[in-house]
């Protein structure tokens, strides 16, 4: 028995049965339902759902030919903002993406904006970018050392 495991035993917090601990009788294979999620608390949501009904969703895609355009635009039409990873494309079809991706933007009237190199961030009209540089410039703030 480990020590995190007698030091709940002791609180009480886990039963102190050291065999029958492995080894479940009423265990069946096959239970679960298809979309079932574990869940330690009936009070949490899964992350997934939660994101999805708030809109706190972005979406990456890594193409490798301009035919994986497709699946940015079709996230992007939702209202998810994307991050495209154009480094394992060929130059020439990574210039074609950015084109299309720049057409997507401004048709749907969101932003574009370069990450890195070869990293594009693609946001749609209602979503706004926060830099984390404002802070980390203020003279006020906690770290100042004057």
């Amino acid at each position: 028995m480990g020590s995190v495991r007698k030091a709940s035993a002791w609180l009480g917090l886990v039963d102190d049965n050291d065999d029958e601990r492995y080894y479940d009788d009423d265990y069946s294979e096959g239970t679960e339902q298809p979309g079932d999620a574990w869940v330690t608390d009936p009070r949490v949501k899964v992350a997934t759902d939660v994101a999805e009904e708030r809109g706190r969703r972005i979406g990456t895609v890594t193409p490798d030919s301009f035919r994986d355009a497709r699946a940015i635009g079709e996230l992007f039409r939702e209202g998810v903002p994307v991050i495209m990873n154009l480094t394992a494309m060929e130059p020439a079809d990574a210039k074609r993406v950015v084109d299309f991706a720049a057409g997507l933007t401004f048709g749907l009237r969101g932003t574009i904006e370069r990450v890195a190199t070869r990293v594009f961030l693609l946001t749609p009209a209602n979503t706004e970018i926060v830099s984390g540089e404002a802070s980390a410039h203020r003279s006020d703030g906690f770290f100042n050392q004057s």
